[in-house]
Order: structure tokens, then C-alpha cells, then sequence
């Protein structure tokens, strides 16, 4: 499709005004996700990553998730690059002011600041933070985006002028300091792990990394200075009147709400491989300079610390996710689609995530094709979608693994074999991507079934490792399956154990490739039963999908429906009854009420 990108500024495209880093628990998973659908954030991280850890490694596959440090210009310069070679893509420089609709209310064109008018069919809001923002230092305030950028107010104006709802946001960034004021030798080193996972499914070879971080604490003299200086942060004296991310609060708002606690933890974390700046996850604020400066030299080994760039909060506007159907669309204005930050979210993952869903969307109803709608049971991007635009969010919705009743189905592993398929049938896969995933799939089944078959002796040295792992010795020959769904033991804790005549010289665990195989089929079989409820979960949450409800229904006219269900209902305007049971004030009398009006409508056409 004819697409153009609208920027206020094309040399920062992909810029990280926050933390230089992709990827955690649950945002990993969104990253993986992204990537099996064909998008590029996971190849451009393994791109630009300086350091990688697998976070939650020792709490299970479910919750374990991936995060990688960024050298954040490296990241851009590759994002811009690949966007410029990109055919039927269209890079604009501009500020849109306007959207301009037909008399059936759908989008027809877009203004920009020069009064240029570009016709277009679809129109996807992917503001970031910068639509109409503030920032916040101290008593400080004054118009700006993050990093010094524009702060536009015309979109909003014209926004509100069509009938969408905007609320105001607000989010926080800590600190930029010098490396060369602080003293290491007094900070806990956080090394990255070796070997290093990649993001993305196509990247091959070996990655490596090459920075360090580090992880400083707080402490009571540290606390003491901020409470003392309260009264001067703009988010105690009224002077903030947007909502803060509750998953990601400043220092200030930590000491205060966690007053029990003696410290705080700091990470220390490079902003790139060419720069010496530092970023301070953890302590973002909106106290005054002083104030930051006062209290960033009490923490050991900052006593000397310099200050690149100040933290700050920044206020911005954004839209009601409520307003929004699930393919992301409004759904009083074809054609217009929010994603991002604009949808009321905070971080780049969820942001990316929603933007490819939005522009495969905006793409299949030009071409007049049903719209994607991916389920909260077949994806974590299905399941942030679902919340916003059937729950909504009070504050910057953060995408995190316990949001997920199908933790176990959804798995980063195996975000391939979930959407992969889907992202085939769009177009964004390739056949030769499509058909290693078959490759991959027949080797986890042909490892699986010989595991299910292969029998291991007993042995000394067998019953010695068992032991070490608090687990019982075996006293004849026992199925490696059944070794495998002991807590205690790993798929390669056996491999040198397998008779010879059984190994499948595939899956001997020598590369990346063959340590996730042997991951999936680990996971599969330990929590066998576990996977096999979700599953029927699932399957039951798309039965209740399949119930469409018709767009023009009026809940109003439905006998039986409490007047709470119906102005919820009217509200959501869900899409299906799987959807209309997770609406907060539908209780499942109103689902069984809604079920039985439906049927009897069917069989009356």
C-alpha cells in the first residue's frame, strides 16, 4: 500500500527518550510477538543491543522474559534506514494539524502545518508523548516533547473538533549523568548472559556483549533529602494534573508510598558504546535540579556525580482506548486508528506492538479484506488490545505476563508457532521463514516422540546426579519422559545419558537453535497438564468468540439485561460475547441473557 510517515523531526525516528533498553517481563514477549508477525523491532534490538539478560530465568518459561540494553542512536540510525528502503513508503517532514472526514464520516484527507493536504484513505495517531506536552521540572514548567522536541496542540484541538475523547498522561525519565563522576568500585556489577539469546527468530550467528551494568541502592539520607523537598515536586504541590504511571513511579512517589523500606534499587545503564552518558533506571523525578543533584550524591559512589540532563515529567495528551474497536479503529470515524501512546499505554513494546496491528488493519480495509483481530488467548498483543478497548486503563497501561490467564500458551519461545502462520497469511512472512518454522515444528515432534520412547539405565553416575539434584535414584530402566516431568531435572542434564543408539544428532545441544528446541519440549512436558486446562480455557473463550454480535444492536431493547450491563454494553459495544463477558458490570446472568436473545434472533431470520 501507498503509505506516507508523518515525523516532526526525521532524525529522530525510533528515538528512545526514556530508558535505552527493549524488551522485560511481558514486553519481551511483545517483542517476540511482533517479530513472528513480521515486524522489525526484535532484528533491529539484536542490531543494536550492548547487553542482554533472560530476566525471571529461575521462575519458569511462563514469566521468564528477555531485555536487552540499547545503544539507542545505532537503534534509530538503523530504524530510519530501514524505513527509507522500504518500497511505497513515503517519509515525510511535517506537523498534521487537521483530519479532514466525508459526509459519511470517514477519513478523506490530512493537514499539515504548511497547509499541504494529502488525500488518504486510513489514518493511524502514533503521537508518542509529544501531543500537546509539558514538561515538569520543579516549579519549571514550560511546552516541549521529550529531548527538547516540538510539543504540537493543533492535532488535539482537531482531534476534539471530531468528537474523540483526549485525557492527559503523564510519565517521568530520570537523570542522564556523566560516567567519568562515578565511582564503580562501589557499585554492584551486573554482568550479561553468556550465550546471548537473540530477539528476533531469523537472526543466526553468534551475538555478543560488549557493556556492563551496574546496580546502586539508596539509602536513608537519600530519602530524607527528597521528603524534606516535597513540597517543591510539581507532583505533590497540585501543580501535575495528569495521571503517572502506577507500575513505573518516580522516587519520589517510591519514598513515600514504600516508606517502610530502607533502600531502593538503582540500575546503571549505558546509553550507547560511543557516548559516556548514563541512564538511571528507577529514579526518574520532577524535583528541582538542586533537589536531584542533592540527593542522586548521597547514594554511595555517586558523591561526585555530574548531570548531563535533568529528569523530568512530562504531561501529554492522549486518547480513551474505550473509543476504539478491537482492530483498533474508532469506531465512530472509518478509517482513523490510534496506537501507541495515544491509545493510553506507556513503553516502546506496547507501542510498536499496537502500530504493526494498526497498519496491517489500516492496510486490509483499503484493500475492502476482513481485519485482523488477535485473540487474547492466541497472544499477549491480543490480550493488551482486548484490555484497552473492553477494560480500558485509568492510567499508562504497562503490558506485564500476570495480565494473561494463558501464561503457559503464550510462551516467548514459541510466539513463532502462535502468529508466524497468521503473519504468513497476511503477507509479511516469507515462504522460506514459513517453511523453517514447519522445519522446526517436525523436529520438536520427532524429539518429543523420541523422548516419549527412549528408556534410560540405571548408572552410578546417573543416580549421583539425580541425588545432587535433590531427586530420588532410579533402580531400573525408566522412560526419559518421566525423568524429564521431575521438577529437578533438565532435558540437558540427560543428554549424557541417552544410549547412543537413541540420540538424534539434530537436537544434541551444541547452538542456540537446538537449546530453545530443547526448552519447548522441556516446558511442554513438565507442565503437560497445566498447558492441556489452558488449552481447554482457550478453546471455550472461542466458542464464546464465535457468537458475533451485530453492530447495531441496541442493548437497550434486550429484555432481561440489568441497566448496568446495557450502558456498558452500549458503551463497549462489544464485538462478540467472548469480549461482552470480560466487561467490567456484565456478570455472566447478563452473558446468558444475551446468549438466549441472540439465538432466538437467528432463528427468527
Amino acid at each position: 500500500m501507498q503509505t506516507v510517515l508523518f515525523s516532526l523531526n526525521l532524525d529522530t525516528i525510533a528515538n528512545m527518550p526514556c530508558n535505552p533498553s527493549i524488551g522485560g517481563v511481558g514486553k519481551g514477549h511483545l517483542v517476540r510477538e511482533i517479530d513472528a508477525l513480521g515486524g522489525e523491532m526484535a532484528k533491529l534490538a539484536d542490531q543494536s543491543f550492548i547487553q542482554s539478560r533472560m530476566l525471571n530465568a529461575s521462575k519458569g518459561s511462563a514469566v521468564m522474559g528477555l531485555r536487552v540494553q540499547i545503544d539507542r542512536k545505532k537503534y534509530s540510525a538503523l530504524a530510519k534506514k530501514v524505513l527509507e528502503q522500504t518500497n511505497n513508503l513515503y517519509m515525510k517532514q511535517a506537523e498534521i494539524t487537521d483530519i479532514k472526514l466525508n459526509s459519511k464520516k470517514s477519513v478523506e484527507s490530512v493537514v499539515t502545518k504548511a497547509g499541504a493536504i494529502y488525500p488518504v484513505k486510513s489514518v493511524i495517531l502514533c503521537c508518542g508523548t509529544y501531543l500537546n506536552s509539558l514538561i515538569h521540572i520543579g516549579n519549571s514548567s514550560f511546552e516541549s516533547g521529550p529531548d527538547n522536541e516540538k510539543s504540537p496542540s493543533a492535532l488535539s484541538e482537531a482531534l476534539s473538533h471530531l468528537g474523540v475523547i483526549l485525557r492527559r498522561f503523564k510519565t517521568g525519565t530520570p537523570a542522564r549523568v556523566h560516567r567519568r563522576s562515578i565511582n564503580f568500585g562501589k557499585l554492584q556489577l551486573q554482568q550479561g548472559d553468556d550465550p546471548v539469546i537473540p530477539f528476533s527468530f531469523e537472526t543466526t550467528g553468534k551475538l555478543q556483549n560488549r557493556a556492563v551494568c551496574y546496580i546502586a541502592y539508596t539509602n536513608k539520607n537519600t530519602h530524607k533529602c527528597i521528603l524534606e523537598n516535597l513540597q517543591r515536586s510539581p507532583l505533590y504541590s497540585g501543580k501535575i494534573e495528569g495521571i503517572g504511571a502506577r507500575y513505573c513511579p518516580s522516587i519520589e512517589d517510591k519514598v513515600v508510598r514504600f516508606g517502610d523500606r530502607e533502600r531502593h534499587q538503582i540500575f546503571i545503564e549505558p546509553m550507547g558504546l560511543n557516548t559516556d552518558e548514563l541512564y538511571l533506571q528507577g529514579m526518574s523525578s520532577s524535583l528541582p535540579e538542586d533537589v536531584q543533584l542533592a540527593f542522586l550524591r548521597t547514594i554511595e559512589g555517586f558523591e561526585n556525580i555530574e548531570m548531563m540532563r535533568s529528569a523530568y515529567a512530562i504531561e501529554y495528551d492522549c486518547g480513551d482506548p474505550m473509543q476504539l474497536g478491537c482492530t483498533l479503529e474508532f469506531k465512530n470515524i472509518r478509517g482513523l486508528y490510534g496506537a501507541g501512546q495515544f491509545n493510553g499505554t506507556s513503553g516502546y513494546e506496547e507501542a510498536a506492538a499496537q502500530g504493526l496491528v494498526a497498519g496491517i488493519n489500516a492496510a486490509l480495509a483499503v484493500k475492502g479484506e476482513k481485519q485482523m483481530i488477535p485473540e487474547r488467548s492466541s497472544s499477549y498483543i491480543g490480550t493488551m488490545i482486548d484490555d484497552l478497548v473492553t477494560k480500558g486503563c485509568d492510567d499508562p497501561y504497562r503490558m506485564m505476563t500476570s495480565r494473561s490467564e494463558y501464561r503457559l500458551l503464550l510462551r516467548q519461545d514459541n510466539a513463532d508457532a502462535r502468529l508466524t502462520p497468521l503473519g504468513y497469511k497476511i503477507g509479511l512472512i516469507s515462504p522460506e521463514r514459513m517453511n523453517r518454522l514447519n522445519l522446526k515444528l517436525e523436529r520438536i515432534k520427532i524429539e518429543k516422540e523420541r523422548i516419549t520412547k527412549t528408556v534410560i539405565p540405571p548408572s552410578n553416575e546417573l543416580n549421583n546426579m539425580l541425588e545432587s539434584k535433590g531427586t530420588a535414584r532410579i533402580t531400573t530402566g525408566t522412560k526419559m519422559i518421566d525423568l524429564i516431568k521431575r521438577p529437578q531435572v533438565t532435558l540437558a542434564d540427560l543428554f549424557p545419558f541417552e544410549p547412543a543408539d537413541s540420540v538424534n544428532p539434530g537436537i544434541e545441544k551444541r547452538s542456540w537453535e537446538a537449546d530453545e528446541i530443547a526448552q519447548i519440549i522441556q516446558t511442554e512436558i513438565k507442565y503437560e497438564g497445566y498447558i492441556a486446562r489452558q488449552k481447554s480455557q482457550s478453546q471455550e473463550a472461542a466458542r464464546l468468540g464465535e457468537y458475533k454480535i451485530p453492530e447495531d444492536l441496541d442493548f437497550h431493547s434486550v429484555n432481561g439485561l440489568r441497566l448496568e450491563a446495557r450502558e456498558k454494553l452500549s458503551a463497549v459495544r462489544p464485538a462478540n460475547i467472548g469480549q461482552a463477558s470480560r466487561i467490567s458490570g456484565v456478570n455472566p446472568a447478563d452473558i446468558t441473557v444475551l446468549l438466549v436473545w441472540l439465538k432466538r434472533c437467528d432463528r427468527q431470520k
